[in-house]
């Protein structure tokens, strides 16, 4: 796999690319591009990086592998193409962003707006086998995620980590407290979003988080 990320964060994962699972996880990736439908198109596997470069990074929020219907996937998780119906996931999303701050999200299910101003949406495993969720997990895209988000903890101060559901919450279980901002609750989907994921105020407490360190806040329209 010839990895086109953006720099600044091939300069934090380039020793990444000479892991040994590394070389097994393109070897696969190649593999099942040629055999049948992946999602996403293979030039947005690293989509979430390009579009929000690693010292631009402001908020992180995790999800765990792309969409796996046709023509959903755009490499940044919950996010779907401009005109493409929104996911429930999504749909409960801006749910709580109209509950949370009094505003309505733009029509679109395109999120690139968010990730303009510093939001990383990145997926656990960044690829999938077309109507087969998670069938590309554990061939090494974990440990590629797990490698961004650590450099992300260690390099950098001050990020807000939303994360939903059992899932992201083991994931960023090593992030540090007392440097960045964890958050917490069920994910949004239909079956876990009563749980807790409405009402979480994650989208006003990351806003609030990042005003008091003087920066600027996510317009989370």
């Amino acid at each position: 796999m010839n990895v086109r990320i953006e720099n600044g964060w091939r300069r934090r994962l380039e020793s990444e690319w000479t892991a040994p699972y590394f070389a097994d996880l393109a070897r696969f990736v190649r593999e099942a591009y040629s055999a049948g439908a992946v999602y996403p198109p293979a030039a947005k596997v690293f989509a979430a990086f390009d579009s929000c470069p690693f010292d631009d990074v402001k908020v992180v929020i995790l999800g765990q592998d792309p969409y796996h219907e046709p023509g959903q996937a755009n490499g940044l998780c919950f996010s779907v193409a401009d005109g493409v119906q929104q996911p429930p996931s999504l749909v409960n999303i801006f749910k709580e962003i109209r509950d949370d701050l009094g505003i309505e999200p733009y029509a679109s299910g395109d999120l690139s707006r968010w990730a303009r101003q510093g939001v990383l949406l990145l997926n656990s495993t960044l690829t999938v086998a077309a109507h087969r969720a998670g069938s590309h997990q554990g061939k090494g895209w974990e440990a590629f995620t797990d490698a961004a988000i650590r450099a992300l903890n260690d390099g950098r101060e001050g990020i807000v980590f939303m994360l939903w559901g059992s899932y992201a919450i083991r994931k960023g279980e090593h992030i540090d407290r007392s440097r960045h901002l964890v958050l917490t609750s069920p994910h949004p989907s239909p079956l876990s979003a009563y749980r807790g994921f409405f009402g979480n105020h994650h989208f006003s407490r990351a806003n609030a988080y990042l005003q008091s360190r003087g920066l600027a806040q996510i317009d989370w329209r």
